[in-house]
């Protein structure tokens, strides 16, 4: 049964938070991967390299605020410090330095992170009737599936 976030008990709520607080976190790492490959990505590939990383961070921008605003919809604390952001994400910053495979690589292997961390953000909201929430993650956790796909075509 669906139960708003104001009829939840304490403990979901703070579970489905600290859940997606992981989310954002990977994401907010995950956007500026994508953004330092798009400035640093070179070789024959550039162009759709580049257009495909700057479609990646641009939908994680937005994503990053979808995240934070249902933290603050469940009465939790967005996160907003990066140094944090990084010590909690499974992704792993990169100072940009590689080749374009190695690039796109490191940016698939963080959307299937993030596709992953937001399936069980998602499963935990739907085993607290959360609806809206596992809605959300399920979109997100689609949008990084696709983004995984699209980057290992490139890789094959």
């Amino acid at each position: 049964m669906t139960q708003p976030a104001a009829q939840m008990s304490p403990s979901a709520q703070e579970a489905i938070v600290e859940a997606l607080t992981q989310g954002l976190s990977e994401t907010a790492v995950t956007t500026m991967l994508a953004q330092n490959f798009h400035w640093n990505v070179t070789g024959m590939a550039f162009g759709p390299l580049h257009a495909l990383f700057q479609e990646i961070y641009e939908d994680h921008f937005v994503a990053q605020d979808d995240l934070a605003e249902r933290i603050k919809a469940l009465d939790g604390h967005a996160l907003g410090q990066l140094s944090a952001m990084l010590d909690r994400s499974k992704v792993d910053e990169h100072d940009g330095h590689a080749d374009a495979t190695t690039m796109v690589s490191a940016l698939q292997k963080a959307q299937e992170t993030l596709a992953a961390t937001l399936a069980e953000a998602g499963a935990l909201a739907a085993e607290h009737g959360d609806t809206l929430t596992e809605d959300l993650c399920i979109s997100r956790g689609q949008a990084h599936e696709k983004f995984a796909w699209m980057l290992r075509a490139h890789l094959r």
